[in-house]
């Protein structure tokens, strides 16, 4: 018998020197060329052994490789599940995305990739030494961040701990001087109550005893009278004129304390403070700041593209004259058209979306809340409109400055240009302060104060000559941006990464400057065609520079992406 298998195997060339044989085959010892290997059996199959391997129950599941599989280092005893379908076995590869995933990843997210194919097709070499070095010196210093990564965070968290028992000091301190300051206010509201009582008792005493003495002379007037027929003509003649005079003066004080009536103590609340008290909506702000965004390198922007927008609407009675521009948290860009007295909304391309009529000039405008603007106006009113699914006006509120340019909103507060300096008011029209002349009484501004931009906790005012003044929240001036290049400064804006840019109406230029004050250099220069710019903004959602102009039917928008 066995004869007669070695003969069958001559017959179909079993004498051929196979690198892999069928182990079935072999255990029979006949000789046949392996085509598949099965890892969980551990043999190699022939054709036929591989067909009937795969209609065996107990064998359905194997999953069959190629006959050289096993040499490459590809077989896993052990299956890979997928990390995205844990219960799901790995068996796919993306050629697209080089990466190994379950048939369930593939059937969901990668169905439109061209490069799949499963795990056992995949004919691949051994894997390279060198590679194998490399990941694991990768992995070794992978460990070794993530350890001093733990570390520093470690550490940071103590060092959060330490500020955080720092500012609630802070905290307490401002609590501590609020509360002395309104106890000092409280004992000299008191002081001057009980000065007040004093001289008015004193003077109620006076009056009394003035009081009492009158009526005892009308008593001794009233016994003269009794016994006035038994005098003589000429003494009648002296009595009744002094008789007289004390009745008229009793007359007139009588006529004096009822014309004056009861005296009544009245202390009347300064509203203001109390106002400001409930208005205000915090002690103060916490700021958190990664030391790689103070480590990020200063960008120096150029302007690589020039594109108008016109803006100008169909029932527009005037040449449209863009004073100011905002956007909203969601990218929305609105509009102040002064000489048109309404805003306008532009879609994401631009395009105007809807307006609303304002009845007056803008002069300001900036954004106040995710879905509302304030608009500063020349009758000295700041109007707060809704921007939803339409413009819709809410409050208003009386200010000062509303002829003049300019309007930001920092930390709750609105920072209004008068003109000669900054008024500081709450939402609710309370001025907090007046910014104009520093500690020795000279003028903080070069001249006449116009458009406004925050930066963190710093906010820039333009001052019409050339440059503008950095002022703290605590109304202090930190620094100034000059530049022999600008002339009569009127817009200004920031980047996201805190590039300031400052336009010149009279020349005609963009120059920029770091967070900290050094000139950049000119982004536009005064042969780019921007002629009397007015307002300046920045639009981060498409990293790009908004540029009003003068009497134009056109915004400027300069690309300076990276």
């Amino acid at each position: 018998m066995a004869a007669g298998r070695f003969s069958t195997s001559i017959k179909d060339g079993s004498d051929a020197d196979f690198e892999y044989t069928c182990t079935p085959c072999g255990e029979d010892h006949i000789r046949e060329e392996a085509v598949k290997y099965c890892p969980e059996c551990e043999e190699y199959l022939c054709t036929k052994c591989t067909n009937q391997h795969g209609r065996r129950k107990a064998f359905i599941s194997h999953k069959l490789l190629d006959k050289d599989a096993k040499k490459r280092g590809s077989v896993v005893t052990i299956a890979t599940k997928c990390r995205y379908h844990p219960n799901r076995d790995i068996e796919m590869y993306c050629g697209t995305h080089d990466m190994v995933y379950c048939a369930k990843c593939i059937a969901k997210e990668h169905r439109s990739c061209n490069d799949v194919s499963e795990i056992e097709d995949m004919y691949t070499s051994l894997v390279d030494q060198q590679e194998v070095q490399r990941l694991q010196m990768q992995t070794r210093n992978i460990q070794e961040r993530l350890v001093d990564i733990d570390r520093k965070t470690q550490k940071n968290v103590e060092n959060i701990e330490e500020q955080r028992d720092d500012e609630l000091a802070k905290i307490e301190d401002i609590e501590r001087s609020l509360i002395e300051h309104i106890r000092k206010l409280k004992h000299e509201a008191i002081a001057t109550l009980n000065k007040d009582y004093t001289l008015e008792k004193e003077y109620l005493k006076y009056n009394i005893n003035k009081t009492v003495n009158t009526k005892k002379e009308i008593e001794t007037v009233s016994s003269q009278l009794q016994t006035f027929t038994s005098m003589e003509a000429g003494q009648q003649f002296v009595q009744m004129k002094l008789i007289q005079q004390t009745v008229n003066d009793a007359v007139k004080l009588v006529e004096e304390r009822e014309a004056a009536g009861s005296k009544i103590l009245c202390f009347t609340e300064n509203t203001d403070l109390k106002t400001a008290i409930i208005a205000a909506t915090s002690l103060g702000h916490v700021n958190t700041v990664t030391e790689n965004e103070r480590q990020v390198a200063q960008r120096i922007y150029k302007a690589k593209a020039k594109k108008e927008i016109n803006i100008k609407m169909r029932y527009d009675c005037y040449n449209c004259y863009i004073c100011d521009v905002c956007q909203l948290q969601d990218g929305t860009i609105i509009l102040a058209d002064h000489n048109n007295m309404k805003i306008k909304r532009l879609d994401i391309n631009y395009n105007i979306k809807d307006h609303c009529d304002l009845g007056t000039h803008p002069m300001g405008i900036c954004c106040t809340g995710q879905n509302e603007v304030a608009v500063k106006m020349n009758n000295n009113k700041v109007q707060f409109i809704s921007v939803g699914s339409s413009l819709s006006k809410l409050r208003e509120i009386t200010v000062a400055g509303g002829s003049y340019w300019g309007m930001a909103y920092c930390a709750g507060e609105l920072w209004i240009s008068t003109g000669s300096g900054v008024n500081v008011y709450s939402t609710s029209g309370i001025l907090l302060q007046t910014i104009s002349q520093d500690i020795y009484g000279q003028n903080i501004f070069k001249s006449r104060t116009q458009h406004i931009a925050v930066s963190r906790e710093t906010v820039i005012v333009t001052d019409y000559s050339d440059g503008a003044v950095c002022l703290g929240r605590d109304c202090t001036v930190q620094r100034e941006l000059r530049d022999k290049r600008l002339a009569e400064t009127t817009g200004v804006c920031v980047s996201s990464d805190g590039t300031i840019f400052l336009s010149g109406f009279h020349s005609h230029n963009i120059v920029m400057f770091d967070k900290n004050g050094k000139c950049l250099g000119e982004l536009v220069a005064k042969d780019a065609g921007l002629k009397y710019p007015i307002a300046l903004h920045y639009d981060d959602k498409r990293t790009c520079l908004i540029a009003t102009c003068a009497d134009s039917g056109n915004v400027i928008s300069f690309d300076i992406s990276d």
